[in-house]
């Protein structure tokens, strides 16, 4: 569960911190007080996109801090992979938001967006009105379902599927490389046999080769340069280091009067064996150096080569090598195309053999979930004042695609009256709801997730629904975690944490969210009941509270 939230600079708010409950936490305020921008820094905390504009005005940063306290997830070989501490059952999830990105700590350790989403999917589960819209969508559907499954073989099946795409795309090149000319492949040889015939083997070829070609054309002057700097250090008469040698002897002898200078005369010694070092190098490096004419013109022969290959394949060696192996592969691909066309025909009429199965497999196991799935769904309109409500998750026949070879649709009809009809086509914003809340329940419940949030799931709901809305999600957070925002007084009646937005706007725009005490807590439900504070009002607020 969420127990504690921390937000520094983030929109409207300078600085919040938030202890939370186990049980139904309750989000409430006037319109447009800015309820929903708790639950945007906690879906941003847990791997929402964020943009600057997020940050407070005048802030160079704004920071989302939620402490976790993890009771009931194994989360030992997540954050051993990306070595993470575990220190207890609290968990810190931090984010940072800067001008230019936003960074993630666990523990305060830098995570990634993948460890992240993955972080998510354990501890938290948001349903916000955009999920709504998606939900509605037939295109989703099959993705709920599938994740209701969890042990479906639908992994080993993409993983397949992949391949034979792959397969299918090989296929088309060999297809179309056997269609070309014999005048285009004639030109593709000469390429591939031109490149490979010049053995290129060093990406830096050409720049030690022009490395060398300057030593040789300069062989003369650096013989001249090296040789007299060779004799400034060591000739025999006057030079550098005879030189030194003197000073040495005198400083052994000032060493003898004053041993202070005995560390001066160990650097000379050490900077004379250094210059020694030097001087043989000079004089070794001079001696190599010869005029070799033959070595040049090959030099500039191989260099003439290289530069042509270069402007016609890619203008580096790296380029021309990587082309080389490009034209080589298509060339290969082309000599082999009808033996190879074969050969890939066959091993695509096997995969697709075997994909097909798995397919039927994954469709049939999906049939029989998705019966379970439609009871648990009725089960619980039922319980939200839909007694009539019939729900089925119809299956179409299609080819083989990445998900298999199911078209799934929600099919729903609330009226005897009416058949079935898909679930995008439901009109009431009540109803809509409603399965909203049955879906979400049984997918929570399923996935063992600790914290759900709710964006105000009861919209278009009143009198005995929202009763039945209150039950349900007040009998959902004894298993888990609910973060709610609600408008409905019956629904804030149930909290275990009542939370106030409230917006000011003096010379400055703020948002402050404040926990309520027990007198708090019934003016806030008296003030969704009617509007207004009054005795009658919070008479009826007691009432709520106490049912």
């Amino acid at each position: 569960m969420l127990s504690r939230i921390f937000i520094r600079n983030y929109i409207l708010i300078d600085e919040l911190e938030l202890e939370l409950d186990k049980g139904l936490n309750i989000i409430t305020g006037e319109t447009g007080a800015g309820k929903s921008i708790l639950i945007n820094a906690i879906d941003i905390a847990f791997g929402a996109k964020a943009g600057k504009e997020v940050i407070k005005t005048g802030a160079d940063k704004a920071v989302i801090e939620i402490t976790i306290l993890n009771e009931k997830q194994n989360i030992a070989p997540l954050f051993e992979e990306y070595g993470i501490d575990i220190t207890g059952e609290e968990i810190v999830l931090s984010k940072e938001i800067t001008p230019t990105g936003s960074r993630s700590r666990v523990n305060g350790c830098l995570v990634n967006q993948e460890f992240v989403r993955i972080f998510r999917e354990l501890f938290l589960d948001i349903h916000s009105q955009h999920q709504t819209y998606s939900f509605l969508q037939p295109k989703y559907h099959i993705t709920l379902l599938d994740s209701y499954i969890k042990d479906s073989n639908l992994d080993e099946y993409k993983k397949e599927y992949e391949k034979y795409r792959g397969l299918l795309s090989d296929l088309e090149n060999l297809r179309n490389a056997s269609q070309r000319t014999e005048e285009q492949i004639d030109f593709l040889k000469f390429q591939v046999n031109e490149i490979e015939e010049a053995a290129l083997n060093s990406i830096t070829e050409d720049e030690d080769l022009n490395n060398e070609l300057n030593v040789l054309e300069n062989v003369e002057k650096l013989k001249e340069l090296t040789g007299s700097s060779y004799w400034s250090l060591s000739g025999d008469d006057g030079s550098i280091i005879e030189g030194l040698f003197q000073i040495k002897a005198n400083l052994s002898r000032a060493s003898g009067m004053d041993n202070s200078l005995e560390e001066t005369e160990s650097e000379l010694i050490s900077a004379i064996e250094t210059l020694k070092d030097v001087s043989s190098s000079l004089r070794d490096y001079s001696s190599s150096l010869e005029n070799d004419t033959e070595r040049i013109n090959t030099i500039q022969e191989r260099l003439f080569l290289l530069d042509k290959l270069k402007r016609k394949y890619g203008g580096t060696i790296e380029k021309v090598i990587e082309t080389g192996n490009s034209l080589r592969k298509e060339l290969d691909g082309i000599e082999f195309s009808t033996q190879n066309i074969e050969a890939l025909e066959c091993e695509i009429a096997g995969t697709e053999a075997g994909l097909l199965k798995l397919a039927e497999e994954i469709s049939s196991k999906r049939q029989d979930y998705a019966k379970v799935l439609s009871a648990l769904i009725v089960e619980k309109l039922e319980k939200l004042e839909l007694p009539k409500v019939r729900f089925e998750i119809s299956f179409e026949k299609t080819g083989l695609t990445p998900n298999g070879i199911d078209k799934v649709e929600f099919l729903i009809s609330t009226n005897v009256s009416e058949g079935l009809k898909p679930l995008a086509k439901v009109a009431s914003g009540g109803e809509i709801s409603r399965v909203m809340l049955a879906i979400k329940t049984i997918f929570a419940q399923a996935d063992n997730i600790d914290t759900v949030v709710f964006d105000e799931i009861d919209t278009g709901i009143s009198g005995k629904t929202s009763q039945a809305v209150a039950d349900e999600v007040k009998e959902l957070s004894k298993y888990m975690q609910i973060i709610m925002i609600t408008h409905q007084a019956i629904i804030a009646s149930k909290s275990d944490r009542h939370l106030y937005v409230k917006k000011t706007q003096d010379d400055k725009t703020s948002v402050e969210i404040k926990i309520l005490n027990g007198e708090e807590k019934l003016k806030a439900i008296a003030e969704l009941a009617s509007g207004g504070v009054s005795e009658e009002s919070l008479e009826f607020a007691k009432m709520l509270v106490n049912i």
